[in-house]
């Protein structure tokens, strides 16, 4: 992937996201970080209270459960759709040129969905995989053998 100098790099899970501005070129990328953010979302057994809901027929044995909300989910989705809009605002802000996004497929997906059209335009590439725990050479390593 050609990672040319310049370039942002938004490395994001569902609860933590890295902005990285390539200060290197495209054969030697140094990325720098411009941006960090970790959102605290424990596991959704801590975050719900109840078991789900049961509804009864008036009449004859019908019975149904619901699908209990997973608070966890929710709240990644939530942190997608956030930093879809940080990218739209620094896109509208001419703060870049180039874009390559790189999230695991749930949280790329969600992200997809909450593009706005200037991001579209500079987006330069996507990556499928988590790497908001790994070092940044090899995350310059990883997308440049992409």
């Amino acid at each position: 992937m050609d990672l040319s100098h310049g370039t942002v790099v938004l490395v994001a899970d569902g609860r933590k996201l890295l902005f990285f501005r390539n200060e290197g070129d495209g054969e030697f990328p140094k990325l720098e970080v411009e941006r960090k953010r970790v959102e605290d979302n424990p596991p959704d057994r801590e975050q719900g209270s109840d078991s789900p809901g049961r509804s009864f027929a008036s009449a004859g044995t019908h019975r149904s459960a619901y699908d209990e909300t997973d608070f966890h989910q929710l709240e990644e989705d939530r942190f997608a759709a956030e930093a879809a809009d940080l990218l739209t605002r620094r896109a509208l802000a001419n703060d870049f040129e180039r874009l390559i996004v790189v999230a695991p497929p749930r949280t790329l997906g969600e992200l997809r969905k909450h593009y706005h059209v200037e991001v579209e335009r500079r987006l330069v590439g996507e990556l499928d995989k988590e790497l908001t725990g790994h070092p940044v050479d090899q995350i310059e390593a990883i997308i440049q053998a992409a």
